[in-house]
C-alpha cells in the first residue's frame, strides 16, 4: 500500500483538499508528487541525527508528534506553522521547499503556489502518522530498529520495491541512489547562486 493510500484511508487527503479548497483528486496528485521528497527528508534526518531513527522519533515528538496528525484531521482549518517547523528540520531551507514545490508543479501541472501551501500540511500528516505508527509498533521492535525505524524503513523500502522512488521522486533522483533529497539539495544550491 502506498503512503497516499494510507493518508486517504485516514482522511488526510480529504483534509488537505478541504484546507486548500481543491478537489480530492488534486490533493492526492499533489501528495503523490510531494511525498518522495518529504520521506527522503525524513530519511536524511534519521541518517544525520544522533541516535538515528530513535533520535528522529524524539525530534518528531518535540515538533508535535501524533498531535500533528490530529491537527490536520480536525474539522478546524489547519495552522501550517507546525508543518513549516517540520519542513525546516527535514529540508533546512525554504529554498528547498520552493524547489520541491516547483518541480512537483512541473510533474503534476498543479500550481506551484498550491503545492507550496500543501507541503507543510502534508509534512504534518507524515510526521503524525510516523509517530503514531511508530508508537504502536514500539512494544515489539525488530532487532536494531525502533517502531519508528520499522515504519520509516517500510515506507522507504516500499518505494524501493516499486522500482526506486516513483513519480517526482524518480524524476528528481538524478543519481539513482533511491533518495531524491540529495539531488534536490544540489538543485536548490544551483538556484540560490
Amino acid at each position: 500500500m502506498q503512503f497516499t493510500d494510507i493518508l486517504a484511508q485516514m482522511g488526510g487527503v480529504q483534509s488537505i483538499a478541504r484546507d486548500l479548497g481543491v478537489s480530492e483528486s488534486q490533493a492526492a496528485r499533489g501528495a503523490d508528487a510531494l511525498l518522495p521528497a518529504i520521506l527522503g527528508g525524513f530519511k536524511k534526518q534519521a541518517q544525520a541525527h544522533a541516535g538515528g531513527l530513535d533520535g528522529l522519533g524524539g525530534l518528531l515528538g518535540q515538533l508535535g508528534g501524533g498531535g500533528l496528525l490530529d491537527q490536520v484531521l480536525s474539522p478546524r482549518p489547519t495552522d501550517p506553522a507546525p508543518g513549516n517547523d517540520v519542513l525546516g528540520q527535514i529540508f533546512g531551507s525554504k529554498d528547498i521547499s520552493r524547489t520541491v514545490a516547483q518541480d512537483a508543479a512541473g510533474q503534476t501541472g498543479l500550481d506551484p503556489a498550491l503545492l507550496k501551501r500543501m507541503l507543510p500540511i502534508l509534512a504534518m500528516l507524515v510526521a503524525g502518522v510516523m509517530t503514531k505508527q511508530g508508537a504502536a509498533a514500539a512494544p515489539a521492535p525488530a532487532p536494531g530498529a525502533s517502531g519508528l525505524g520499522g515504519m520509516l524503513g517500510d515506507l522507504l523500502s516500499g518505494q524501493a520495491a516499486r522500482g526506486g522512488t516513483s513519480g517526482l521522486g524518480a524524476l528528481l533522483d538524478m543519481n539513482g541512489d533511491g533518495n531524491a533529497l540529495d539531488d534536490i539539495l544540489r538543485l536548490a544550491g544551483k538556484v540560490m547562486r
